[in-house]
């Protein structure tokens, strides 16, 4: 097919350089891309179509050695015959005038055998201290102005002073 080794890629693109033109050769490369690009997918198309077409008829040849192994199989194995219906005596007819039969519905109960019912989460008690002092009201805000665009600036937190760092020696 197309095989290119590296002197005649190279003599190719001297030829093209000479005859295109150093301004037109990236157009002209992008060009060819775009046809070797739709080449190739109207051949990638044209092969998954024509194995797609192999693979059907592979499956329907398949389908059809299996239906000649089955009836090969059958014909020597027939099925054994069916025992013959029982006497009347011993079919019990339903009417519709029969009573329906009434059985002991099953108790039902809420634990399972052999799982027991899960504790109770506690509440954790509440320090002396919080449960003594009430907790603080929040503060009012003032009407803000009818600007949305701005958002209130944040406060300052208060940082943990870093403890002294001590001299390694």
């Amino acid at each position: 097919m197309l095989d290119f080794n590296a002197p005649e890629f190279v003599v190719v693109a001297i030829v093209a350089l000479l005859v295109i033109g150093p301004k037109d050769l990236p157009k002209a490369m992008r060009f060819v891309g775009k046809w070797f690009g739709k080449a190739r997918a109207v051949a990638r198309q044209f092969r998954s179509g024509f194995d797609n077409m192999i693979r059907e008829s592979e499956l329907a040849e398949l389908e059809k050695q299996w239906a000649e192994e089955n009836a090969r199989i059958m014909a020597q194995h027939p099925p054994a015959a069916l025992p013959a219906p029982a006497a009347e005596a011993e079919v019990h007819h339903v009417t519709e005038d029969a009573a329906p039969v009434m059985v002991e519905q099953p108790a039902i109960h809420d634990e399972t055998p052999g799982v027991s019912a899960p504790k109770p989460k506690r509440a954790r008690k509440a320090p002396a201290a919080a449960v003594a002092e009430p907790a603080p009201k929040p503060r009012a805000r003032k009407a803000a102005a009818p600007v949305a665009t701005a958002k209130p600036a944040a406060k300052p937190r208060a940082r943990k002073a870093a403890p002294p760092a001590e001299a390694a020696e």
